[in-house]
């Protein structure tokens, strides 16, 4: 089984560039506090490094 990752908003997008809001939207994260499980794949990685001063990243089985 593949593993997964909670990706939790937890800093605000406002001021942030343009880039790093979109990706927080691919990501499926609207506001702070928001919570989301992905497939842990390259995409998602990619994702989470475009906004890891926004977001807390967990793995989960």
């Amino acid at each position: 089984m593949a593993a997964r990752l909670k990706v939790t908003q937890i800093k605000s997008k406002i001021s942030e560039k343009q880039n790093q809001r979109d990706t927080l939207r691919s990501l499926g994260l609207k506001r702070i506090g928001d919570v989301v499980v992905r497939e842990d794949d390259k995409q998602t990685r990619g994702y989470v490094r475009t906004v890891a001063h926004l977001v807390k990243v967990e793995e989960i089985d």
